[in-house]
């Protein structure tokens, strides 16, 4: 079936869950970082309905991204009547998304391969000037700011209080921890339920022959309609929760195509049509630059510093950040090569 994960490979992803959960509670900024790979493993999970389980080449992710982040900024900040909550904002960021998607993927059914492709990016380019141009609604360059965080129930604050942990969202770091790691898991459960369900088998029709499935009886439009719906709403959550993260919308140019070639990287690299590997992918790709870069440049100071003699041009060779891209970039050859499905591909 595709994408079935072994019960091995559940029990090392809660094992290093728990394990990430001792580190974050010795340091803040690697447990902020780990927390920023939850909700871009859930906007992976999104683009994978999408391009691995429907088999449509979208390039505009993160414009659904954006809208998901600006719909949670409109519903909370203080400078607007709304004063919704986070339960709320986090549903009606999810419905707009899925809402935005769907109409804009219905006039291009008849697309296929790299044409969809290029409408999707427009679709990217389009959302993120008018988030630029609508300053009035979006904030503009600016962006929308402060976004309060969530609040906990007072009888589940009181209780995290009598155990000596903060009920706070703003004090206590570890509790979007906590939050993203269980709506992730949600996340994943849910599509990975979906793709060996009656509709992921229509969408892997559907990806492979749509001639073919509509033969069997397929209704194709709706089957991708149906992906497009789905995989937009998480990608609009996943919005709607980095919103909460950094408590702002973040600056328009947050969401341009780079943000949506690396998602695609992403499930590129973990393996096309696996819900596993796209949680494995992005914590490859992005924790590559965002975990693994700054401990390595990190060593490399201490060392040198430790032994005094590296200056000048010398000192920024030993600098790992100015090698990244070219250590990345091989790595990515040296896969594609032995591995040009992925790592963890759908079967």
């Amino acid at each position: 079936m595709n994408g079935v994960t072994p019960r091995w490979s559940t029990a090392a992803a809660v094992l290093i869950a728990a394990l990430y959960g001792v580190i974050i509670y010795r340091d803040p900024a690697i447990g902020s970082q780990v927390t920023n790979l939850f909700i871009f493993s859930i906007l992976a999970i999104g683009l994978h309905v999408i391009v691995g389980a429907a088999g449509m080449f979208h390039l505009g992710i993160a414009a659904l991204f954006g809208i998901g982040a600006y719909t949670t900024g409109i519903l909370t900040v203080p400078a607007n009547p709304f004063g919704c909550g986070f339960w709320i904002s986090l549903a009606c960021s999810a419905l707009v998304s899925a809402m935005v998607g769907t109409m804009i993927g219905a006039p291009l059914l008849r697309l296929r391969g790299d044409y969809f492709a290029l409408v999707t990016l427009a679709f990217g380019e389009v959302v993120r000037f008018s988030l630029r141009n609508l300053e009035e609604i979006t904030g503009g360059t600016r962006a929308l700011n402060p976004i309060p965080p969530p609040t906990l129930p007072a009888w589940l604050a009181a209780t995290l209080g009598r155990l000596g942990i903060d009920g706070e969202f703003a004090q206590e770091y570890r509790l979007f921890y906590w939050l993203d790691l269980a709506l992730l898991i949600a996340v994943a459960g849910l599509v990975w339920q979906i793709d060996v369900s009656r509709l992921g088998r229509r969408w892997r029709a559907v990806r492979d022959d749509e001639l073919a499935a509509a033969c069997l009886g397929i209704n194709v439009a709706r089957a991708k309609l149906s992906a497009l719906a789905l995989g937009s709403g998480l990608a609009g959550m996943a919005g709607s929760l980095y919103a909460f993260k950094i408590t702002s919308t973040a600056s328009p140019d947050a969401f341009d195509f780079n943000r949506s070639a690396i998602m695609l990287c992403a499930i590129l690299v973990g393996g096309l049509g696996s819900v596993r590997g796209a949680i494995v992918g992005t914590f490859l790709v992005l924790g590559f630059d965002n975990l693994l870069t700054p401990w390595l440049d990190h060593l490399l100071q201490r060392w040198t510093l430790a032994g005094g003699e590296h200056a000048g041009w010398e000192s920024r060779l030993l600098v790992f950040s100015n090698w990244r891209l070219l250590v990345f970039g091989t790595l990515l050859i040296v896969l594609m090569r032995f591995r040009p499905a992925g790592l963890f591909p759908g079967k």
